[in-house]
């Protein structure tokens, strides 16, 4: 009996130790637990009230092959999906959008649609009517080429290509218009929305009869395959650039989504160039995380021959 006696508070001490282990397990458990939800609420509300409020100016050097000479170093600003009314995004931002345009050393801007917002939760409408008199002041200063996106289609097309056009906003939707930007001859053609119009890029070349370089403006990227090799460049928006991007993880926009396959920035296959802004303001949900607004500022060069 002795020594079963002698055994019993070893392992009592043993039992105690384990269960003060466990304990301090699952507080180590809960207070990890607790640490990542704060954290996920933090980055959250940074999502939503503080990056889409942001205004980044962010340069880029698009080479083109077969660029002309006097064109060399051509500068456009892009901007797409001003969504204004959208949360954080009303007319004060606009204004504040319009003015850095203005006052920038761009030689023309482009817009590539979607200048009203249909729905997002915590937004509200704000009519192409009252939103594009603020554009007045840029158009004033700059050449300003434009197409619609599939809000404005959805909201009312004709009526937000009048509004526009209003305020001296060249508007091309499956037209070319030949201009000279800094000395540089080139064609402007502006292509349809992929979704929501004709889209006939067919038409929209039909005028380019010359060699002069052509910049297509378009809503969504996904018609980039359609767009002919006659097109030195090709500028779309739509993507909002994902409005998300997560470290390590990616952009959930593009998660079994083949046709996202051109989310931002230059893309490249063979000879053509694409570029798609990440835009301004928000669709669907109010959030942007790791993809601030963004004004596009766009050097266009030639390309050099690899050796």
């Amino acid at each position: 009996m002795g020594p079963v006696a002698c055994g019993r508070p070893r392992r009592n001490r043993f039992q105690r130790r384990m269960t003060r282990s466990t304990e301090a397990r699952r507080r180590w458990l809960r207070e990890l637990g607790i640490l990542w939800i704060v954290a996920a609420m933090v980055v959250m509300l940074y999502g939503i009230f503080v990056e889409p409020r942001r205004l980044v100016d962010r340069d880029y050097t698009v080479a083109i092959p077969r660029w002309p000479a006097a064109c060399a170093g051509l500068r456009l600003d892009q901007v797409s999906d001003l969504h204004t009314g959208s949360p954080g995004n009303g007319i004060a931002n606009l204004d504040r959008v319009v003015a850095r345009l203005a006052n920038g050393d761009s030689d023309a801007v482009v817009m590539t649609g979607d200048y009203v917002i249909l729905s997002v939760l915590g937004g509200s409408y704000i009519p192409a009517a009252v939103s594009a008199p603020h554009l007045r002041v840029l158009t004033q200063r700059k050449p300003v080429y434009a197409v619609l996106g599939n809000h404005d289609w959805w909201k009312g097309g004709p009526e937000v290509r009048r509004a526009l056009e209003a305020v001296g906003v060249v508007v091309l939707e499956d037209e070319a218009r030949r201009v000279t930007v800094r000395g540089c001859p080139l064609w402007i053609v502006g292509v349809g929305d992929l979704w929501t119009t004709k889209h006939d890029v067919g038409k929209a070349f039909a005028r380019v009869d010359d060699d002069a370089p052509a910049i297509v403006l378009t809503h969504n990227p996904a018609i980039f395959p359609r767009i002919p090799a006659r097109a030195s460049l090709v500028l779309a928006g739509h993507t909002h650039g994902g409005q998300i991007s997560l470290p390590g993880i990616g952009q959930p926009a593009q998660w079994g989504k083949p046709e996202n396959r051109y989310i931002r920035g230059v893309y490249q296959e063979g000879d053509r160039r694409l570029f798609v802004s990440s835009g301004i303001g928000t669709s669907i949900l109010p959030m942007r995380l790791g993809v601030p607004p963004e004004i596009s500022r766009l050097r266009l060069v030639g390309a050099t021959k690899p050796r």
